[in-house]
Order: C-alpha cells, then structure tokens, then sequence
C-alpha cells in the first residue's frame, strides 16, 4: 500500500480492520447485545425556522465511487441514464446548480470518486459541466486496498489483470480519504462545519436547508438519516442502540448471525434503517480522528468475491470494506432523524431503474425524481424476473422502444423475456410470462391479468441470436481502425467479435442506436461486400433500426464524414458509420482489410471509445446476429424495410447514391464556375489517377457530370477489389503511370516524355482520402501542398466568405512549411500527433467542448493527407479542387500565359523559404525488431541531446508527447525527434497503419532561404546519412534501403 502512494490514514484504517480479520473477529453483532431504537425527531415534525447563512458553512459531499457491476456496469453507475436523457451526474449537477440560484450561495461541492470511476466522471464534468469542473476540490479520491487470499489472508494475485488485486475499501473509506487528502483540514481552514453526504445513486438526497438547521441548532456531532422499515427492507441494515453503552449503531446484514435473523427482519422490532444520507460536524470529526491517531476504527464488513470479478474460478477472495454509517456509534453525541421516502430513491436493481425511468415518477423543477402525484402516494412494485434482468443490459433491450407505462400500475411481476415500449401500459396488478427462447413483445393496456405470451409470434427475421464466441488476440484497433491481412477477417468470428465490441462500446458510452441512422460502406476491396451484409445483421441485433449503405457498397472516408454531417432529415440523422478500409493498403483476398468506427461528428472515434472497443475485444463471450435477415441488394438505390412477424418494429436498409453528400458539399465550398473556366482552357490539360480506389466514381461525379470534362482525363477511376493488382497509394513511387505521364521518375526527378504533358496531375488512394499534386514535371511535396493552400485559402469562398481563415495544424512529421504562413498570417497553430482525430478535436472546439473557435479551419499531414472542417476527414478531392480554384483565381485572364503549379509554388518559396523535406519508408517483416530500434532511440534521448553530428548539433533528442489544449488529454510516444540548433529535423515513427509487420518512417527536413532549387536529395544527402546512423536500423532491420521515398 505504501509502494501504491496510499495515505497513512488508509492503510491505518485498513491496518484495524485487517488485524480484526486475523483476530478471529466475524463482525458479528448479537441481537442479545443491542436494543430497538427509541422514538426519533421525524424531519416532517420540525418547526425550526431555516437559516440561509449556514450554507456558507455547508458542503455537499457525493460518494461516486460505485461501477455497478451488480447491474452489469463496467463504469461508474452514475452515468447510467436515469431519465429524459440525463444520468444520475446530470441530475445532481443541475440539483446542485438549482440549490445556488435557490438560496443566492456558492454551495461548496465535492464528489469522492474511487480509482475506477474517476476518469469517466471527471471527462464528463469537463465535456457537459466546464463550469463545476473547474472548481477547486471538486474530486477527493476514494483509496483502495487488498483483496487478501480467502485461505491466507496474503494479498490476492491476479496475473492476468493486476487492477484486479484491488478494491475499494467501501464508503467508510470516506473518513480516511477526508484525512489523507488534507481535504479536512482544507475544509476546516476554509471555515466549513457542516457536510452533508449521499449516495450519487440517491438523487432524492439533496441539500435540505430545514434539516441542516434542525443539525446546527440540537450542535450534534453527527446525524443520520433513516426511514421507515418496510416488507421492502427488512432484508437490509437497521439502526440500533448498543446495550453496552447506549450509542447508536449501524447493525449490517452481513453483521448478522443466522440465528439471529428473524429478529433482524422483524420491523416492528427494528423499525429504522440507515439511508446513508449524513449530517457531520467536521470540527468533531477532526477530534474524532485526532484522538484514534490519525483514523476512524470503523467496525469490519467481511465479503467473499473472487479476485476476477468476471470469472467464477478465479482466486477465492476476501474484500474487507467499512461502512459509513457505522461512524455514529465513533461520535459522542450522535443522533438520528427519520425523513420522508422522497430523500430515499437509490437505484441498486433493475426494477428501481423501470419504475424510475417510467411515468411513475416525474422530475420537479429542482431536479429530484419524485413519485407521480397519479399513483396515490404509492409506487408499484415492480419484480422482473432476476434471472434474465439482473444486469442493465437486458433491460435496455427489453425496453429499446421506451420505458412502458407504469402509473396506474399496483404490481407487475414479469417472468422471462419480454418486449415493451412506450405503448405498452400496465394497469393494476399484471403477471407476463414467456416460457419460449425469445422475447415477446407486449402492447397496449394490459390491466388485472396474468398472461401467457409464450406462444405468440415474434420477431422473425429481425430475431437475434447469441452466438458464444471467445476472445481473439489482435483486434487491438490503431489511428485508422483495426487493419490484418484479408483471411485474418475472414476467419471465424474475426469481424463478428470486433463489429460486436464496437456496439458494446457505443452502447456504454450513451449512444442510442434505435434512433438515428448507422452509415456502412468501404473502398470495394475484396471482402467489402459481403462485410457489409454482416454488419447490417448485425446492427438489426444489436438494435440498429435504419441504415444508409453506399451503392455498390463504395463510400470513400471523407464521403462517409459528409453523409454523417450533412445527410437529412434530422430525425434521420446519422448517429456513427462503419468504415470499411485499408486505405492505401493493397487490396485482394492476399492482401489487407480494414474496419473503423466513425461517430457522430463525422469523424474517428476518440481514443476511449476505441480503447473501450478493445477491452471488450479481450473479454467477449458471444456476438449478436439476425441471420435470417435477407441479404440487400446493394447495387440498386432504394429502400428495403423489413417488419417484425408481431409488427411491433421494422428495420429500414436504404442504398443512397454514393457521391451525393459529399459532391453536394463541395458545390458549396469551390467556386465550380472558375473551376469550368480554367479547366476549359484550351492550353490547360489535367489527368486525375483513382488508381482503381473509390474514388472513381466522385472524380466522374465532379469533373464529368458537374464540370463537364470528357471522361478521358480520368485514369484507373473503375473500382476493382484489389485496385487491379497494383497499390493504391498517391506517391512518387506506386502511383508510377501518373508520375511517369506528368515526367518525372520515382525521386521526382525530370524525365524525357514522348508527347505533352499535362498542366495539372492528381492522385487519389483506395479510401479517397489521400491525395498527390503535380504539375508539368514538378511534384508538390504534401508539406509544401497544405503551406501553399493556407496561404491562397483566401481563393476559396469556403474560406474567405466566413471571413478567412483562423487556424492550421499539422501532424508532428509534416515539415515546418505551414509553421511560416500561419505566423505570417497571425493564425493559431497547432503541432498534433499523426491521426486525424487530434485535428477533428481542434475543429470540434467550441461545437462540442464549449472552447474557443479554430474554425475555419485547413489542417494536414505529410502522408499526402490534407483537408478542413467541411468533415472530420481528410480529403484527397477537397484538396485537388483547392489546387484547382488557387491556380483558377491566379488565371483570371485565359488570353495571358498560364499560371503553373511550379509557378505558385516557387513563388511561395520566395515569400517563405523553403523546406527540404523526404519520408523514407521502410517496411520491414519484423515488428519487434522495429519496436526494439524506437526504444533505443528513446533510452538514448537524453544522452543524444547536445552531441554533435557531423556538421550538426542536436539541440534535443525526445520522444514527442501532446497535451491536447481542447479536452486535456495526452499522447505520449509519439515519435522520436532529433531537433537540430539550426531549425533541421530528423524524425522517426512506427506507422500504425501496416497490416502486418511494420513500416518504419523516417522524415528528414532542412529550411533554406537560398539556394532553393537543389534536388531533395542533394540538399538533404548529409542529414540522410546522419539519419542512418542515429537511428542503426541497418543493425536492427538488415537494410538501409527504402521501399518507398517521398
């Protein structure tokens, strides 16, 4: 516990419980040795007068440090959606928020959240509530301890999860996390007295300003808040007094002999149970703590788990937890109070969660669930059956349709599997049961009956099935999904399990997936077609009611970011897409295949997401499936619905013509009339290469069909499945008939050439997103691309009519070129990681994080990616068509000399200088011996720094890490650097994008202001050589030979 950071306080209290353990101590109170508790104040009794300036004295402290893994949770359970969209968090921010306006105070505000809840919450107070984020002390953390081998007593292993070997020590650690983090003494220092504490699940538990007076005025030390027995509680904690000496106490179920237990369930006996809403006087707590040097010695709770709390035949455990409550048998003085039902509404079983989230009970204009004046003072019983509704899970599917009505309803008891929706309504005292395999939907009015629904007619070809399945190593996705060799996703369950943990993760995180529309399409590699059947019956299991799947399955990255942004209606609207994508990865059943999620903004999903996609990837037991779904027609436009046989829902597959979004969308940020003129030209020639990729057809939809250009100056633009055998790469080297049409050679090099050449040459790859520019023999290096864009960007009317542009960013390898226009410019800039999220997050700054506006906005990388917030992708034809409207907007005049490619970009290099730059690409069959060269580079940082190189000085070796400004999150090893004193650089990264093996990147970047007509490899022939030797790859890898140079 030391070696873990642990507080004193905790391991002291940890310390007492543990030696308790060992002692021979059960935990066991007798019933002989306690006594009823007398008559207590009711809180409805009370007739002191409120005083409002106590409230300056008052924190609200919330514990929220459960998972609900009862419930089958795996985060904290206060992001469980309780009603109308809001979670338990959401209530108590705006309960909190309400009690300020409410009273014209700042109501101090704490939240204790444990190890495994602290991240997600604090993410979601950052993203929904910035304000109450930011407040100082907003988090004390909860401590953990030891699960102990249930035999010896030793601490638990755990092998396979080392987390696993922890618990948190139960809500009686709030003492000691109160101690521990000094949050007492700050509290006490601040001039706090009073703090009021409650369950995040109890949102019924708010600030009541009469009972904290009540505490004040009879100077209590401590006061807690009971309720009324019922049949309902029996089985639960209750109030005592201890015979020995006439202190209160907390007596436990787990505290209770068996012999003891109808004495323990009589309430009429003991009438008063704990609802774990406390009143503490922290001065007296402070006493409390002073006098047991340093800790509260609470009495032990004593739980048998095991160490893995998903697998049953892990270690036999015990996890040693204190309650809260049981402090009021530590304060002289304490005393109790009973308060109505309204403050005691916790969730703890799926039944509270359907009577919560139905009309039984209503939210008040502060913000507390409160049972619906329409029920009588009396809220249904509700007992579904445990068997099937014991984790959350379930009854989201069971109610995918809305939560049924529950107002008029005295008891409902359902057995089996059922469906219910907003139309089903209970009346009286109903029973449901369904005996068969599958759920059975129930409607209307259903008042005093017992029903039989085994027999009825289901779901039929929207019925889903489990099918068991295991975990299978490697699905671990990188910055562009999960990308393996074709036969890997071809293998049993391989894409089942991942599209399966992908709904998993979306479902967790909040995303309904009953409204909206899920996108699919892919660039047309082998495997695409049929991947897309299984996702689309997948996606009807998993609850997907409407589809948009591209024609002939083809919708290119950033057509898939357009149609989730820009395709209507609204109730329509798209809620994520799957991508089916290598990218520029060769394609074929030899070859790779690749799948992404994207989200609702249009682009990646975040790195939570993915990493949560992952986790489930590692613990999967089964996948859902409707395999008697038909099979759609994909190669036709319309729409296909298909009904359940009991008509209670319908799942509507539309093929929507490909490029119509994104075409449609870029009409609006190009001037196409300019565009026409220039292409019109009789001196002005292009050719643009798809090479067999998807974006074939959009290059026809925009040149042909809108700017009215003969087919002809299209090449390789008819989709094939594995891009006719070649590599669907915009580079010097793979997209060699383009590069040798424009002469030039694979180092860029001039080169004889029979015939003219064109004015304007472009590349797209297999996902079309990527993108390659040329001129009359001239290659427009990626980096130099994205600098001369931003610095025209004013060409564009995208751009200009929103008043020009605001920000730029690039990838960390990118060259320095757009660094000089946007300092030039007065723009923000921003240095990312490579991944087009880190710019999506920039774009998406003040939309979805309430944080400044970067747009618009122009971003790229140097791996022939460019693009803007038009979508949350990169953009090959986005950038081709700025080229064209920057080189249109410099030809106004069609009878004066063309303008060239070559002729902006020397300009610009007058203006700015110019940086030399290459990427050298090696792909190497050995993965770790590429991981094996990165760590010795970045064992080596430190002692590289400063050491001379030739006629170099590394002025810092690191390993680049980013801080994101927008959500604060860090990505840390994101390429070794070597930044030489004289502006030059030496980059090396691991790219995540290689299917198999490893393709190992390294970039090399000079700045010059003369001399700026060298060849590349000319000027950068010294720092390349520096490059080898640094980075020893002909030691690690056999070769200093590069597949592909840029």
């Amino acid at each position: 516990m030391e070696k873990e950071g642990i507080a004193q306080s905790a391991i002291s209290a940890f310390e007492s419980t543990f030696n308790s353990l060992v002692s021979g101590n059960t935990g066991i109170i007798p019933e002989d040795s306690i006594s009823p508790v007398p008559e207590l104040v009711h809180a409805d009794g009370i007739t002191v007068e409120p005083n409002a300036t106590l409230l300056a004295e008052t924190v609200v402290l919330k514990l929220n440090g459960g998972l609900g893994t009862g419930m089958g949770l795996d985060k904290a359970k206060s992001l469980l959606e309780v009603k109308n969209g809001d979670t338990f968090l959401d209530l108590t921010a705006k309960q909190v928020m309400c009690m300020r306006k409410e009273f014209g105070q700042n109501v101090k505000f704490m939240l204790m959240n444990s190890f495994s809840t602290s991240d997600d919450t604090l993410e979601f107070f950052r993203t929904k509530y910035p304000n109450l984020a930011a407040e100082e002390g907003l988090e004390m953390l909860q401590n953990k301890v030891p699960k102990l081998c249930a035999k010896t007593f030793e601490p638990a292993v755990c092998e396979s999860d080392p987390s696993n070997e922890w618990c948190p020590p139960g809500h009686g650690d709030l003492y000691a996390a109160l101690i521990g983090s000094g949050r007492l003494d700050a509290l006490l220092e601040g001039g706090y007295k009073y703090m009021f504490v409650s369950n995040s699940d109890n949102l019924g538990a708010t600030l009541d300003l009469k009972i904290l007076t009540h505490f004040a005025t009879t100077d209590a030390s401590f006061m807690m808040e009971c309720c009324a027995r019922t049949e309902n509680d029996k089985k639960g904690g209750h109030l005592a007094v201890r015979n020995s000496d006439k202190h209160l106490i907390l007596r436990e179920s787990a505290m209770c002999a068996d012999e003891d237990e109808p004495a323990f369930q009589d309430i009429t006996k003991h009438r008063f149970f704990n609802t774990n809403n406390l009143w503490i006087r922290l001065d007296k707590l402070k006493e409390i703590v002073d006098k047991f040097g340093g800790f509260i010695p609470l009495p032990m709770i004593k739980n048998s788990k095991t160490v893995d709390p998903k697998d049953d035949s892990s270690q036999k455990v015990v996890q040693l937890e204190t309650a809260m409550g049981a402090a009021i048998e530590c304060f002289d003085g304490a005393s109790a109070i009973v308060v109505p039902r309204t403050r005691f509404a916790p969730v703890k079983k799926c039944n509270d969660l359907l009577l919560l989230r139905s009309d039984a009970y209503i939210i008040t204009e502060d913000f507390r669930p409160v049972l619906n004046p329409a029920c009588g003072g009396v809220a249904p019983i509700i007992d579904l059956d445990s068997k099937k509704y014991k984790l959350v899970g379930a009854l989201e599917e069971a109610t995918a349709n809305g939560a049924p009505s529950l107002v008029d309803c005295k008891r409902l008891k359902i057995k089996g599997k059922v469906r219910l929706g907003r139309s089903t309504r209970f009346v009286g005292s109903v029973s449901i049961t369904n005996t068969s395999d599958e759920a059975k939907y129930v409607c209307g009015k259903i008042e005093d009956k017992d029903i039989d629904i085994s027999d009825t007619l289901g779901l039929g070809a929207l019925k889903p099935i489990i099918v068991p399945s295991a975990p299978i190593d490697g699905q671990k996705p990188g910055t562009s999904g999960l990308r393996k060799k074709t036969k890997v996703f071809t293998s049993e369950n391989y894409l089942n399990n991942f599209v399966q943990s992908v709904f998993d993760a979306i479902i967790a995180g909040g995303t309904n997936v009953s409204d909206g529309t899920l996108v699919v399409g892919g660039d047309g590699r082998y495997f695409n077609d049929e991947a897309i059947q299984v996702i689309i019956k997948m996606g009807v299991a998993n609850g997907v009611k409407r589809f948009w799947i591209g024609e002939n399955g083809l919708l290119s990255t950033p057509a898939v970011s357009a149609t989730i942004r820009e395709r209507g209606p609204v109730w329509q609207k798209a809620f994520g897409a799957f991508i089916l994508t290598a990218s520029h990865n060769p394609g074929g059943p030899d070859e790779d295949f690749g799948i992404k999620y994207n989200t609702q903004n249009g682009g990646p999903a975040p790195e939570y997401l993915m990493e949560a996609t992952y986790a489930n990837t590692r613990s999967i037991k089964s996948y859902k499936i409707c395999n008697d779904f038909p099979d759609i027609d994909i190669t036709k436009v319309g729409e296909t619905s298909i009904t359940a046989e009991d008509g209670s829902t319908s799942v509507v597959v539309e093929v929507i013509p490909s490029t119509q979004s994104h075409v449609n969308l870029l009409k609006t940020i190009f001037d196409f009339d300019a565009i026409k003129a220039l292409l019109d030209r009789p001196d002005f020639t292009m050719v643009y290469d798809s090479m067999h990729g998807v974006n074939g057809p959009f290059a026809k939809s925009v040149f042909v069909d809108e700017l009215g250009q003969d087919e002809s100056i299209l090449t390789n633009h008819i989709p094939k499945e594995d891009f006719n055998g070649g590599h669907a790469d915009p580079n010097l080297t793979y997209a060699k008939d383009l590069v040798k049409t424009m002469g030039l050679d694979r180092t860029g090099n001039k080169i004889d050439v029979d015939g003219p050449i064109p004015s304007f040459g472009a590349a797209a790859d297999g996902d079309g997103d990527r993108n390659m520019i040329l001129g009359t023999q001239f290659f427009v290096t990626p980096s130099d691309s994205l600098a001369v864009i931003v610095a025209n960007a004013d060409c564009i009317p995208f751009f200009k009519s929103q008043g020009g542009l605001k920000a730029v960013a690039r990838s960390m390898p990118t060259s320095g070129a757009v660094d000089l226009v946007a300092k030039e410019l007065n723009l923000d800039f921003f240095e990312t990681p490579t991944g087009w999220k880190f710019f999506g997050n920039l774009m998406d700054s003040k939309a979805i994080f309430e944080g400044k506006d970067y747009t618009p906005f122009i971003c790229g990388e140097e791996s022939f990616g460019t693009g803007s917030d038009h979508v949350r992708e990169k953009d090959g034809i986005w950038a081709v068509l700025a080229w064209l409207n920057i080189l249109a907007a410099n030809n106004p005049d069609p009878s004066k000399p063309l303008v060239t490619v070559e002729d902006i970009v020397k300009k610009h290099w007058q203006t700015y200088g110019r940086n030399y730059y290459c990427r050298w690409d090696f792909d190497v069959p050995d993965a770790a011996a590429a991981n094996a060269m990165m760590d010795k580079m970045r064992a080596n940082t430190e002692s590289n720094t400063g050491r001379v190189v030739g006629s170099y000085t590394i002025a810092t070796a690191d390993d680049f890490r980013y801080v994101d400004p927008v959500d604060g999150s860090v990505a840390a090893k994101q390429g070794i650097r070597f930044l030489m004193s004289d502006g030059s650089r030496v980059i090396f990264r691991l790219s995540g994008t290689a299917g198999s093996g490893a393709t190992i990147r390294m970039y090399i970047e000079q700045y010059a202001t003369e001399k700026l007509d060298m060849p590349v490899a000319e000027a950068l022939k010294e720092l390349t050589r520096i490059a080898l030797d640094l980075c020893d790859i002909k030691t690690f890898c056999g070769t200093e030979t590069p597949t592909v140079i840029t």
